[in-house]
């Protein structure tokens, strides 16, 4: 009898020892989070549609220049693309000015905004080789009658400005944004916004971030920081009685 409840007793230990191995531990909800936390949700977000033909032929000119042309143009990534078009539509923008044309790139982004609005886009490029590039670009894309390029230094180009600016794009040398700035500060309407690229790397100008994040006319939140970066400068509209 001894014999037999010893046997017993060493199956059962065996048995639950086997259910420990097996079956992985009990967890909370912390437990839980903290197993998950580094894991990125997925993005529900789809590749934009076109409306009509000449929709269609601007995003296909952009996937060209995304998949064959970006090495050597400083580009925006394509979710900063889609960010400057949203932007540029949503606040009804008339009048686009940008700093930095490179091969056209966000510049199409833009006019995908500006087909609705009825506005242009006034953009800036020294580099004569990527200006050529642009005006082809922008020919093939179906957008040219939207854009005035102009080519030269645009610390002297922008002082040509006169018109009331809706939407301002900086994408060039970061140590050049407080000039353009002070150049073109008070073209910005009330309203309006300054939208900022490379505020994450190449390593932003700490005088242009201290500039548009402490005065109080100014009002910026930083998006896409895990890739290059990208800050969204309001400026703000005089409260009702005030200048």
């Amino acid at each position: 009898m001894k014999r037999m409840l010893v046997g017993f007793l060493t199956g059962v230990t065996l048995t639950l020892a086997a259910v420990a191995i097996l079956s992985p531990p009990a967890r909370d909800g912390s437990e839980l989070f903290a197993a998950q936390k580094d894991k990125a949700p997925a993005s529900p977000e789809k590749q934009p549609l076109p409306r009509d033909a000449a929709e269609k032929v601007m995003l296909e000119v952009l996937e060209d220049l995304d998949r064959n042309h970006r090495p050597g143009h400083m580009n925006v990534p394509v979710e900063d693309g889609r960010l400057l078009r949203l932007l540029a539509e949503a606040i009804g923008a008339k009048n686009i000015v940008e700093v930095g044309t490179s091969n056209g790139y966000s510049g199409i982004w833009f006019s995908l905004a500006l087909r609705g609005t009825g506005g242009k886009l006034t953009t800036h490029e020294i580099n004569a080789k990527r200006a050529a590039e642009a005006r082809a670009n922008f020919k093939r894309a179906g957008v040219a009658h939207l854009i005035t390029l102009v080519e030269g230094d645009a610390h002297k180009e922008v002082t040509k400005l006169k018109e009331p600016i809706d939407l301002l794009f900086l994408d060039a040398d970061p140590t050049g944004y407080v000039d353009y700035w002070k150049k073109l500060s008070s073209l910005v309407r009330p309203g309006g916004l300054i939208v900022t690229h490379n505020t994450n790397r190449p390593a932003p100008d700490p005088r242009w971030i201290k500039l548009i994040t402490t005065s109080p006319d100014l009002n910026t939140v930083f998006l896409n920081m895990h890739d290059r970066g990208v800050a969204v400068t309001l400026k703000r509209r005089p409260a009702p009685g005030q200048p």
